[in-house]
């Protein structure tokens, strides 16, 4: 039996991966803003990522409770679309601070607790190491920060004896891609600048997001690197292959095509 930190725990990713972790009789403490619908066999602890004080008092709660920790998993995200140039100064922050930086203070502080050959997985997006699509883009840049963050830190941490392992999922059935609809529906009402290709635009994310994977698959694969004797640096799951395909393209001809398809 195991101990695992899973922040993100009352959604969609993070409520399959406790399942799971705790079916396989693993101990779990899950790390979330809202509180969960059914905590069964795990402990929860109301707490936000981007507030050093919630997670000094999580700190202090998990470490009363376990001498040690196996792993961290985190699964805590933000999804944002809209324009660069018009979304608030606040909003884009606000993506990187649960995104990466609440990451950054939970590592940095859970570390202690950490045992030997202990994993952190970090749940990254198959958009981080690819050119990002518009209006898609904090979201992506975030994910590619978070992709960079997970390569020092596994390089760093190597010499600690612990590992660092990288999960870049494609779409994942879970609120995310209705609260994904929703923001999109919104970007088309108010942006002012684009408002020309923003139905075409509209397009583009259904067709990327209708090809999706059930959370259910994703905790499969992550147990699976919690449990190898050695496991994979980077796991990439239900990659578009359009989205693929865009990307073999040079820049330039990405340029021009998606200025096509959004202008016409």
């Amino acid at each position: 039996m195991a101990n695992y930190l899973v922040t993100g725990a009352s959604g969609g990713m993070g409520s399959a991966i406790i399942r799971r972790l705790v079916r396989e009789g693993h101990s779990v403490w899950g790390i979330d803003r809202v509180e969960p619908s059914q905590v069964l066999g795990w402990h929860f602890i109301c707490a936000d990522i981007t507030r050093s004080d919630d997670l000094q008092e999580t700190f202090d709660i998990v470490r009363a409770e376990t001498r040690y920790l196996n792993g961290i998993i985190h699964a805590a995200g933000f999804y944002d679309l809209d324009s660069l140039v018009e979304m608030p100064e606040d909003n884009f922050l606000h993506d990187f601070d649960v995104n990466l930086f609440g990451m950054f203070r939970i590592n940095k502080m859970f570390l202690p607790l950490l045992s030997a050959g202990a994993r952190i997985v970090i749940i990254s997006s198959e958009l981080a190491p690819l050119h990002p699509l518009p209006f898609t883009s904090v979201y992506a840049i975030t994910k590619a920060a978070v992709d960079r963050y997970a390569s020092a830190l596994r390089m760093e941490l190597q010499l600690l004896g612990l590992h660092v392992i990288t999960v870049r999922p494609g779409a994942v059935k879970t609120a995310m891609l209705s609260d994904s609809t929703e923001k999109l529906d919104k970007f088309c009402d108010t942006t002012r600048l684009y408002s020309f290709g923003a139905a075409r635009f509209k397009k583009i994310v259904h067709m990327v997001e209708s090809r999706h994977v059930s959370p259910e698959k994703v905790s499969k694969i992550i147990l699976q690197a919690l449990e190898a004797p050695k496991p994979r640096l980077t796991y990439n799951i239900n990659r578009n292959p359009l989205l693929l395909l865009y990307q073999l393209l040079p820049t330039r001809l990405k340029l021009s095509l998606i200025k096509k398809i959004l202008e016409e």
